[in-house]
């Protein structure tokens, strides 16, 4: 019996002691709200809020030169102008290979993987047009570098550009046959495998027939692929046909070729062609075969058109010891441009950048004044050039009607 009391109060001990070691809960203060507690700081991950520009051009492939000359453009842009609403700007590039499925891929990795704000490319209208579904879908706006087909912009929203198109290039370069050289039959040759020379071939048709007014001033219309490198057969035919002029639309290395295998058969008539020529390989493919030839483009060094024509050579004069060819002109003004709308928008959501973009009026850019049309086309001039002591130069500029 001693022993089952002396348990009995053993235990008693035991849990009074457990009970003095719970500490009592606070009271609150009679007639007061609890205080809740500040959240703990966050701890700074390191990031920094930024705007996405996604470019996609020609990096290799068939027509790496002409993406070369253009990212230039953009990457000297960016060394200008590196921030937009404060914000830094970061360039994501997607090679497009050359190739119209790789430039639907290209356009769909920077909207969907990188998240871009805007997209800018591409040297090629072809390759322009494959990533024209792709940002309209997510929308995404575009805006063009060189791309010259009206069918890159044409019913597509969010696909804007500060080149001129086709249909001014094709009416100017006829115009330039009908009155300087006084040509009454053309013959044209156009690399069928590519839209842009298809479409400039066709404007110059129309508008050369018209200036004539006989339907068989184009005498012939004769055609290659993109890739091919002998054209005998078809400057064999043209020679019989003695031409005036033979206009010649397409990439710079098949028209090269075309034009020197042109000079060793005895073919003399002058050669025409379009923007696509104004790049260094064109010369150094086509030699002196190519001196005296005379084309159209967007830009020259010699002539200046607006303030910034002024910061744009003399960077990158600085940068690279020389002066910039057209295109590097017109990317650099996709990227300023794209800085212009976000400004204007006060905003870098893709829908309020599109609509800024489609409200462009007397832009200032280095390749001149950019007012964008209903189809988001630039209204602009055009530059004619020649070919002389183995350099491109420039002989004027034409305005729009």
């Amino acid at each position: 019996m001693k022993r089952i009391t002396f348990l009995l109060v053993l235990i008693l001990i035991l849990s009074l002691a457990l009970t003095a070691c719970s500490a009592p809960a606070a009271e609150e203060p009679a007639g007061e709200e609890p205080v809740a507690e500040e959240p703990a700081a966050e701890e700074p991950t390191g990031e920094t809020e930024e705007v996405v520009f996604g470019v996609f051009e020609p990096l290799t492939g068939a027509y790496a030169a002409g993406g070369a000359m253009e990212l230039e453009g953009i990457e000297l842009a960016q060394e200008l102008y590196p921030e937009v609403l404060g914000m830094p700007i970061r360039v994501v590039v997607v090679d497009n290979k050359s190739d119209k499925v790789e430039s639907a891929n290209a356009a769909t990795k920077l909207v969907d993987q990188e998240k871009v704000n805007v997209v800018l490319g591409s040297w090629g209208s072809s390759f322009s047009m494959a990533a024209g579904p792709i940002v309209e879908e997510a929308g995404i706006p575009a805006i063009g570098t060189s791309c010259t087909s009206p069918l890159v912009t044409l019913g597509n929203d969010y696909y804007f550009r500060v080149t001129f198109i086709d249909s001014f290039q094709g009416v100017v370069m006829a115009n330039y046959a009908y009155d300087v050289l006084g040509a009454e039959e053309v013959v044209i040759i156009q690399d069928i495998s590519n839209d842009y020379a298809v479409g400039l071939a066709k404007f110059f048709k129309d508008e050369f027939i018209r200036l004539t007014g006989n339907e068989d001033s184009i005498v012939s219309i004769a055609s290659y692929n993109t890739g091919d490198q002998d054209f005998t057969a078809q400057l064999t035919n043209i020679k019989a046909m003695n031409p005036d002029a033979i206009f010649a639309p397409g990439g710079y290395s098949e028209t090269a070729m075309l034009v020197k295998q042109a000079k060793e058969l005895g073919l003399e008539a002058p050669f025409l062609g379009g923007d696509a020529w104004e790049a260094a390989e064109f010369i150094e493919i086509g030699g002196e075969a190519v001196e005296g030839v005379v084309f159209s483009t967007f830009f020259d060094a010699a002539a200046p058109l607006t303030p910034e024509s002024e910061i744009f050579i003399n960077a990158y004069r600085e940068k690279y010891g020389e002066d910039p060819a057209s295109v590097t002109a017109l990317a650099y003004d996709a990227y300023i441009l794209a800085i212009d709308a976000i400004e204007r928008a006060g905003s870098t959501d893709p829908e309020a950048i599109r609509d800024a973009l489609a409200e462009t009026v007397g832009f200032d850019g280095a390749a001149g004044v950019v007012t964008l049309d209903e189809n988001g086309d630039a209204v602009k001039n055009a530059v004619i050039k020649t070919v002389e002591n183995g350099e491109f130069t420039y002989l004027t500029t034409i305005s729009p009607k």
